[in-house]
Formats: C-alpha cells, sequence, structure tokens
C-alpha cells in the first residue's frame, strides 16, 4: 500500500497501485511529497521502496478553464521536443481520472538545483559563477526557438501566425472568468495590447513560462532541463523572449515578477547583454522588444491573479505564501503592465 505524506491534494492509495503497475522500474510502497514551485499545475516529488525519485504532475483541485492545466497535452510536447532540448524524460501517462480525480503524469527525475530566491543562489553559485547562468538559459531559448515545429509533429498545435491576438484573448478570458475584483490596470494594458500588435516576424515552438526558476541547473550553471511546459504553443518566439526579460530581475529593480527574484544579487549578465546574445545564437537582426516586455507584464499579471483567486479556493493545498500576498503581488504586476502598455505608440 502506498502512504501519502500529504492529504487533501487529490493523492490516493490508488495512485501507489497504479504507479507500481505503469512505471518501469518503480518499487512499492511510495511516498509522495509536494515540491516547491509549480503554483499552476500541482507537482510532488514520489519515491520509492529503493530510494527512487520521480516526479508527477496533476492539474490543480476544483474548476479551472478547459484549456488550462493540460497536463496531457505537456507530456505531448516533452515527448516532441526531447532530444532538441533538455527535458525530463515522461514515464508514464495516466488519462483515467478515476485513479485521483483528474489525469496525471510521471517523469524522471533530474538532481539538479532550481534557483528560485537569493539565498538559493548565494548557496550555490559565488558571484564570480553566476555570469554564466543567464547565457547558458539564452542559448537553450535560442535551441528550442531554432526548431521547426513541423518536424517534431507540433505543427498542428498552433498554425496560425496570430499568436499574440490568440493569447491576449486567452489570458484575458481566463481572467474574466475567474476573477473576484476588479483591476482596472489589467483591463485598460489589455485594451492598449490589443491595439498595438505587432507583426509577427518568425514562428516557433514558444515554451510560454522560460524564466530561470523553470529550468534545472548543475553546479557549473548548465542547464539539464526546462520544466513547466504546459502553456507551451507555436507562435512568436519574441513572446518567450520578453517572458524571460520580465523575469530576470537586476539590482535595483522597483518592480519585479517574482516576489523574492533571485537574480537580483550581483554578478548576472544584464538584460541587455542577454537581449544582444538571443539575436546573435539565432543570427537575425535584433528586433524591437517594447511590446513583449508590456505583454509579460500583463500575462504575468493574469498568472498571479489566478494563483491568488485558486488559493482563495482552497485549490492549491498549503503553500509557503498567504493568499493576500499573491493579491497584493497581482496588483503591483497589473499596474506595472499598464506603466509599459502606455508607453506603446
Amino acid at each position: 500500500m502506498s502512504h501519502v505524506v500529504q492529504t487533501g491534494l487529490g493523492l490516493s492509495d490508488a495512485v501507489g497501485g497504479w504507479l507500481a503497475a505503469h512505471v518501469p522500474g518503480l518499487r512499492a510502497p511510495v511516498e509522495f511529497s509536494r515540491l516547491a514551485g509549480g503554483r499552476s499545475n500541482l507537482t510532488f516529488l514520489v519515491t520509492d521502496a529503493a530510494g527512487v525519485r520521480f516526479v508527477l504532475r496533476r492539474p490543480p483541485l476544483g474548476d479551472h478553464p478547459a484549456n488550462a492545466h493540460d497536463v496531457l497535452r505537456e507530456a505531448r510536447i516533452l515527448r516532441a521536443v526531447a532530444g532538441e532540448v533538455p527535458v525530463p524524460a515522461v514515464l508514464a501517462v495516466c488519462e483515467d481520472p478515476a485513479v485521483t480525480g483528474a489525469p496525471f503524469v510521471v517523469m524522471e527525475h533530474l538532481d539538479g538545483l532550481v534557483l528560485r530566491d537569493p539565498a538559493g543562489v548565494e548557496a550555490a553559485f559565488p558571484v564570480g559563477d553566476r555570469g554564466r547562468i543567464g547565457p547558458a538559459l539564452i542559448d537553450a531559448m535560442a535551441a528550442l526557438h531554432s526548431v521547426d515545429p513541423a518536424r517534431l509533429g507540433l505543427g498542428g498545435l498552433a498554425e496560425r501566425r496570430d499568436h499574440l491576438a490568440r493569447q491576449l484573448r486567452r489570458w484575458h478570458d481566463n481572467w474574466r472568468k475567474t476573477t473576484i475584483r476588479p483591476l482596472p490596470d489589467l483591463e485598460r494594458a489589455h485594451a492598449r495590447l490589443v491595439e498595438h500588435i505587432p507583426e509577427q516576424r518568425r514562428t516557433g515552438i514558444v515554451h510560454g513560462d522560460f524564466r530561470l526558476d523553470n529550468c534545472l541547473l548543475d553546479t557549473g550553471g548548465t542547464v539539464l532541463g526546462i520544466l513547466d511546459w504546459e502553456l507551451t504553443t507555436i507562435g512568436d518566439p519574441l513572446a518567450d523572449l520578453g517572458q524571460f526579460l520580465v523575469y530576470w530581475a537586476e539590482p535595483g529593480d522597483a518592480h519585479t515578477a517574482l516576489h523574492t527574484p533571485p537574480t537580483g544579487l550581483p554578478g548576472f549578465a544584464s538584460r541587455d547583454d542577454l537581449c544582444a546574445r538571443y539575436f546573435a545564437c539565432l543570427g537575425v537582426d535584433p528586433a524591437p522588444v517594447d511590446y513583449y516586455l508590456a505583454f509579460n507584464w500583463w500575462k504575468t499579471a493574469c498568472i498571479v491573479e489566478n494563483v491568488y483567486t485558486r488559493m482563495l479556493s482552497g485549490a492549491m493545498g498549503a503553500t509557503d505564501r498567504s493568499p493576500e500576498s499573491f493579491g497584493e503581488q497581482a496588483a503591483g504586476l497589473a499596474a506595472q503592465a499598464w506603466r509599459y502598455a502606455s508607453r506603446l505608440r
């Protein structure tokens, strides 16, 4: 019989039995513990009787938009991009919601570092070693954006070239369906972004949440695995670059996308240098990124506001932060989104 360390998060003894029957090499009984991060889909560490570790991902509890938290789609994408960029291997997929109330995916556990806050950086990387991390992430992003989606069988994921328009509709609709309070900055930033959508220059695989704390690193700063692919689509790769730059805080930034950004410490590469490296890696002329920064401040505000709403409803279980802290963060991000969007001409 399996042992469930954390209760109330959609895990049961039935999951242990399913894992023993479907995951190669796994030995029952198993133990589950909630992993840090993963505030969209729920992510658990699974440890079997031999001490071998695996990772299980499932949607959050409760109701949510039909196009959100699709772990089966995430698994298909991970299998497609394996070998092109570093990702954990998908070991098993459970499509039957009867097992634990929702589909779930089991992946290999990669032993690496996830830098979520300044303390994690200081423990793992001296100041002189931090400059390698940003370029390594940019190289991995550029490698992803260089892949032809059709060659991997992903051409049907979204073949149209109106990526930004679709993203604006999707996140705006999700926010409007789940919101429990007005956020005027979010609404007026959305209107300005819709008005000023730039022409899409290139089409590629867009991760959708490419940032430092969604990557596993080794102690030398090499990227061992890119995580959290649930927002991946085919579209404008500059949307990924904008997301990365919004999350890449610099010392002295008054507003940050993360509550305690790891890159706020000295020693990391600058946003300007990383942006230049990205275009150099692709071998293309630099493009203006102002719109993509405004768009990603806005999208990040939508995401954090949704986390706030779900936490108030109890869908995320116990976490290291209060719902109110996410509410305050979302309001600040919405204000930042409007500051950037208001400059678009």
